[in-house]
């Protein structure tokens, strides 16, 4: 049995219709493959060997998914300096127009203007926008972000943020600063990725506090993440509590193992088949509104 056969009988196995990824990367040719290259040389960021399972052509990567039987996923992008965001998110308005399974992505940086393309990006048809605390290196606090917050705040449309202090930290990772940020907002849909690896416990706390924090499993509970960060044994109760607000995420094609294998992560935490169904389609389903 090939992989898409197998990934097909999992989610066969669950009776549902396929299965929805948030946590998806699809980037401007040129910027993918910078991408790549840091990963292929364990930059700071990264840490650690990290080979690409799925370096394809975009294509070949749209063609897998669909044979996975992936029904809707992200084109997530991220700037690392100023003056990028409003390119990517011209990149990501084009592939979502020609990429109708790609839920429309769109990104932002603390510089001037930032709140005039975040409305231009909404008003284009963005739903949901990607944040790389980490790769950025930003403050989240940042003055410049105050209006692009309430923007978002007000429109109810997800930020999937990587806030979390893995796979290494950055100078503004980890949940303080994003708890300040919903201090101010406190009606921000966000998206913790990584379930805020490896700050889990706290970034659960947050999502006790605040109804609209959700989270993406993206990497955790694979071989790979346990190696480094593994969940807390002690926390596994509350991945019932939140389990109408924690969604499947893969990080594809950037991910140093199968995708198989990160559902197969999902499935040993024996936390049976209803909670794998909100997690891989029911939730993210109803969160964007999608048949």
């Amino acid at each position: 049995m090939n992989e898409a056969d197998e990934v097909t009988a999992f989610w066969t196995g669950l009776d549902l219709p396929g299965i929805i990824d948030v946590h998806t990367h699809f980037m401007p040719e040129p910027v993918m493959r910078k991408v790549w290259a840091y990963f292929d040389s364990a930059g700071p960021l990264i840490g650690r060997e990290w080979p690409i399972t799925y370096r394809e052509d975009e294509q070949v990567r749209l063609k897998t998914l669909r044979e996975f039987g992936v029904r809707a996923f992200t084109a997530l992008v991220y700037p690392h300096k100023p003056e990028m965001a409003a390119w990517l998110n011209e990149w990501t308005a084009e592939f979502a127009a020609r990429t109708p399974d790609c839920l429309h992505t769109a990104t932002f940086f603390p510089e001037p203007g930032a709140a005039d393309y975040v409305r231009a990006a909404l008003a284009a048809g963005a739903r949901v926008f990607k944040v790389h605390v980490q790769v950025g290196a930003f403050d989240p606090r940042d003055p410049l972000l105050d209006e692009v917050w309430k923007v978002l705040n007000d429109s109810g449309v997800p930020v999937l943020v990587h806030c979390g202090s893995g796979p290494a930290p950055g100078e503004f990772t980890g949940p303080g600063p994003m708890a300040e940020v919903l201090r101010r907002f406190p009606r921000l849909r966000l998206i913790i990725a990584h379930m805020g690896t490896p700050e889990f416990t706290e970034f659960l706390d947050l999502a006790e506090r605040y109804p609209n924090v959700w989270f993406d499993t993206t990497m955790v509970w694979t071989d790979f993440a346990e190696a480094g960060a593994p969940f807390p044994d002690a926390e596994r109760g509350r991945l019932v509590d939140f389990g109408d607000r924690i969604m499947f995420g893969s990080d594809f094609p950037n991910i140093p193992y199968t995708y198989r294998h990160a559902l197969h992560g999902l499935e040993r935490l024996e936390l049976g088949d209803s909670w794998l169904r909100g997690v891989c389609y029911d939730n993210a389903a109803r969160l964007f509104e999608l048949a």
